[in-house]
Parts: C-alpha cells; sequence; structure tokens
C-alpha cells in the first residue's frame, strides 16, 4: 500500500522551528511562543495555582501544542521529530510554568521521555527549583503485559489525564493533590491501537515500517513500535471486536461501569471510518453493561499520516465527570460548559 512521503515543508532541519512558529501565529489568542521554543499560555495562570509542564517529540500534531491554554496545560516543551526535549529545556518549561505553588512534570512514558525528565529532576534539585514532582504516564495494553503496567508506553488515552487533571488544577489544587489525581485517573484509562498504513519520517522521507495491504499491526506505538502483532486486513466491525475485549478484560471494565471513550484518529483516518468504527464500540459497550458518560472522535494525537486509530476508555466517577465537563481553551481544542 502507498504511504505518501512527499511532504510540503522548506528545508528538514527548520521543520520544528517553522512548525511551532506558525502555530504560534494562527493561535495567537491561546499560545505564544518564547524566544527559547516553548509553547506557552497566551494569559498566565493565577498566581497561587499548580503548573502543568509536558515535554514532548514533534510529529504527534496536535498534541501537545494544540492541549495548552486555560482549563488544559501551561507548557509544552517541544523536541525534535519523534525525539524527547532535552534535560536543560525541561527544566527551563518547568520555570516558565511556576505560579508559586509548585509544578507538576507529565512524562508520557516512553525511555527517552523518561530519561530525560528524571536528569531534569535532578537539576531542578540541585539548582533549588522547587517545589517540583514528576509522575510516569501509561496507559497502552499492548506493550506491557496485565500486572505490569508500570513498564506500559504512553499513548493518546493520556489525553484524559491531561484535560481532567488541567482542570483540576485550574481549580486550584495542590501539588501533591494533582499528582494524586494524575494517577487516579491513568490507572482507570486503557488503550489499544491498530495500524493498517505506517506513517513516514519528514525528515529523509523513510516509511516506518513495512505493512502488507492484506494485514495491520494491533497495539502499534505512536512512534511506530511494534505491538502483538500482525492479523489479515478485516472489516471495521471486526477489527473492534478483536481490540475492544481485550481492553476491558484488562481493568476491568464491568457492567455499570460509567466510561470516557476517545476514538484517536492516528494521522489519516476518514471520517467515515471513524464513526463506523465508533457505532460498533458504542454497540458492544452497550451490550456489555457500561455506560458511556461522553466520547471524542477525531484527531488527537498522530503519527504523521499513519492510517490508524486507537481506542481509549477512561472509567469514571462524579468527580472526574466534573472535570471532564469543566471548561478548557486551547488551540485545537475548546471545551465549553455542556
Amino acid at each position: 500500500m502507498a504511504v505518501r512521503t512527499k511532504k510540503l515543508i522548506n528545508h528538514p532541519q527548520d521543520i520544528q522551528r517553522e512548525m511551532l512558529a506558525g502555530f504560534a501565529a494562527a493561535y495567537p489568542d491561546v499560545i505564544r511562543l518564547t524566544e527559547d521554543g516553548l509553547i506557552v499560555r497566551r494569559v498566565e495562570k493565577e498566581v497561587g495555582k499548580v503548573g502543568l509542564v509536558i515535554g514532548n517529540g514533534t510529529g504527534h500534531e496536535p498534541a501537545m501544542i494544540g492541549l495548552i491554554g486555560p482549563g488544559w496545560l501551561d507548557v509544552n516543551v517541544p523536541g525534535e521529530i519523534f525525539a524527547a526535549p532535552g534535560p536543560d529545556r525541561i527544566v527551563r518549561g518547568i520555570q516558565v510554568a511556576d505560579r508559586g505553588a509548585g509544578v507538576l512534570l507529565l512524562v508520557s512514558h516512553h525511555e527517552g521521555d523518561r530519561i530525560n525528565a528524571e536528569i531534569a529532576m535532578d537539576l531542578c534539585a540541585a539548582q533549588g527549583i522547587a517545589p517540583v514532582e514528576m509522575v510516569l504516564l501509561y496507559d497502552d495494553i499492548s506493550s506491557a503485559p496485565k500486572g505490569s503496567e508500570a513498564d506500559r508506553r504512553g499513548t493518546s488515552g493520556l489525553f484524559f489525564v491531561w484535560k481532567m487533571l488541567g482542570a483540576y488544577a485550574e481549580m486550584g489544587a495542590s501539588l501533591s493533590e494533582c499528582r494524586r489525581m494524575a494517577e487516579k485517573i491513568r490507572d482507570q484509562t486503557r488503550t489499544l491501537a491498530v495500524a493498517l498504513t505506517p506513517g513516514s519520517s519528514p525528515i529523509n522521507r523513510e516509511v516506518m515500517f513495512e505493512l502488507p495491504d492484506d494485514e495491520m499491526e494491533i497495539g502499534m506505538g505512536v512512534h511506530g513500535e511494534m505491538g502483538q502483532g500482525r492479523l489479515p486486513f478485516t472489516s471495521a466491525d471486526a477489527t473492534v471486536a478483536v481490540m475492544l475485549p481485550q481492553i476491558l478484560a484488562d481493568l476491568p471494565f464491568r457492567s455499570g461501569d460509567e466510561v470516557l471513550v476517545m476514538l484517536n484518529d492516528s494521522g489519516s483516518m476518514t471520517q467515515m471510518e471513524l464513526f463506523i468504527a465508533y457505532r460498533h464500540i458504542a454497540l458492544l459497550l452497550s451490550g456489555a453493561g457500561i455506560q458511556v458518560y461522553k466520547c471524542w472522535v477525531g484527531r488527537y494525537a498522530t503519527t504523521q499520516e499513519m492510517a490508524g486509530m486507537a481506542i481509549s476508555l477512561c472509567k469514571v466517577d462524579e468527580q472526574l465527570k466534573s472535570l471532564w465537563d469543566a471548561p478548557a481553551i486551547g488551540a485545537n481544542v475548546r471545551w465549553v460548559q455542556p
């Protein structure tokens, strides 16, 4: 299956800088680009509230640059294409986010992100930048078995953490309360993805992996990491029927539970495909006695033009539902009271 490797750029070495400049120019009412390359809120959070910082590789847009703003996160530290930002830049992001109540560093679990975040935490301690705490986030059930959740990768299901934690910090929760809330949401979230075609590198135009036309990969990571293995390409309903039971069994989710659902487009799925898939997700959840509180269907965390989707569920209680419904204004996602 052909993969689009031609990309409308200028010079490969300028991709990140020019993309961030264009993004900031497009949404000046919500975010701004600092001289040292951070995406920050246009209007700073009130003094006395916890700052929220996340670093990640470029190439997954709109994550995370689109999720900075009131009710969301405060600072995004963008790395190069699919590469974690360096520790010094993370420290700078922490300093910018500090509003006097401490800073929580959110780390989507990938080896480079974790290592650089840990070094940044050591630098903060050495430089007397405090208080700062770090939370490691993960949700991908394909990357480690049940019982080894802390070894799992972070994928698009972490969107639930970013949204609800953003609301919680905006309400004035303390640093330790914010960390515990991030862990609570993380531990209630499970994700599984499928890839139909690979993406390609915008730097060298190389295809990330090979996938025959008659196969699909279950459990693909957000950088093209291998998942559970390959299955014959099949219908939307059959694909959902392979994926959703694994997610339900992992927490496990049970009859009577109430959940948030996110169906994330990995890059080049059509709306038609996504809604056909969501139709069957909703049907299977109803059959299992699980109620959907709210759902989001769309493109939130991408891997360039990879064709695929990720199904994420988060078990919610009344507190989490309230946080989910709280207003949030980001460049790409603007959430108002229902």
